[in-house]
């Protein structure tokens, strides 16, 4: 039975209200309203809203989804899913043939981190990984060729390679709950007025494997590189960091740039990571955007659980 972590619904409020800061898509005035209307409308459809979350949650770290194994037949259906998500919110297809899914070969020799951990996961044939893009376009024509990138990661392990007891690696709180949090921030934005700027939605394939998804994405993007201000990857936001405030949630590499530090003025529930010793800001894949130039950090919730990378985290 799958067991839905507290995705704790006043945070989503507060991270779609952060959308609409004034350096990124809207006026300081803008920011004001966008900040009273998401709450209220959070708040008055919370029951929907969890309720939404659960069905999300149960579908993505289901037994049927065995795990969602980087590159697998697995992780592929439920890119399908989310990609018919974003087209019944009204979002534009970002991927390069018109449709939402942008399929990326698997390099033929694998990263070593990579051989690792698949030597201990079911054996199944891995060619190519998935992504799913969605684009909410922009109403300035000033301001809409930039680019706020929102992000998650699809996959998680898989299945273990000996079938016994508890084999299925679930992966509720890596990442499902980051994709359920860009769906739910993509449908709440895509249900209010047009941000100035465009907003695009990237579910990334193989993070596990070393970020494959991602570089795909970086070598074929649906729009230039430098159009993109800033990058936020939701990774692991399913239960609290005992290490921080009650409520709030932490920003990796936060002095690398102002983005935490202007985001948590303007009461987006952020913090500085706990945990620099974990180097968190290079294991995810803001990483890569942030090799390329881009503002891109991890927003996460990640306490140094024992249930990460087993079927606990279910």
């Amino acid at each position: 039975m799958t067991r839905v972590p507290p995705i704790r619904i006043p945070l989503l409020a507060a991270l779609a209200a952060l959308l609409c800061v004034g350096t990124l898509c809207q006026s300081n005035t803008s920011l004001d309203a966008a900040q009273t209307n998401s709450s209220t409308t959070v708040t008055q459809d919370s029951q929907h809203l969890e309720s939404s979350i659960r069905a999300e949650m149960d579908f993505f770290a289901s037994d049927k989804l065995q795990g969602r194994g980087s590159a697998t037949h697995d992780e592929y259906l439920a890119a399908e899913y989310a990609a018919a998500q974003f087209q019944a919110m009204g979002l534009k297809p970002g991927a390069k043939d018109g449709s939402y899914l942008q399929h990326v070969l698997l390099p033929q020799a694998l990263p070593p981190l990579a051989r690792r951990l698949l030597a201990n996961l079911d054996h199944t044939p891995r060619v190519a990984t998935t992504n799913v893009i969605a684009i909410l376009p922009g109403s300035d024509p000033a301001l809409r060729n930039q680019v706020i990138l929102l992000t998650a990661h699809l996959d998680h392990l898989g299945m273990a390679a000996e079938k016994s007891g508890d084999y299925i690696y679930h992966g509720a709180d890596d990442d499902a709950s980051g994709c359920i949090a860009v769906m739910e921030l993509a449908r709440n934005l895509a249900a209010g007025p047009a941000p100035r700027r465009t907003v695009i939605f990237a579910l990334f394939g193989s993070e596990e494997l070393g970020g494959l998804g991602n570089a795909g994405f970086l070598d074929h993007p649906p729009i230039p590189l430098k159009n993109i201000v800033a990058n936020l990857e939701f990774e692991m936001i399913g239960w609290p960091d005992p290490a921080i405030a009650t409520g709030k949630l932490w920003l990796s590499g936060y002095d690398r740039s102002n983005l935490g530090a202007t985001l948590a003025q303007h009461g987006a529930p952020l913090v500085p990571d706990p945990h620099t010793r974990e180097n968190f800001f290079q294991r995810s894949d803001n990483y890569g955007l942030a090799q390329r130039g881009i503002i891109a950090h991890t927003v996460s919730s990640f306490g140094l659980q024992p249930e990460y990378h087993t079927p606990a985290d279910d």
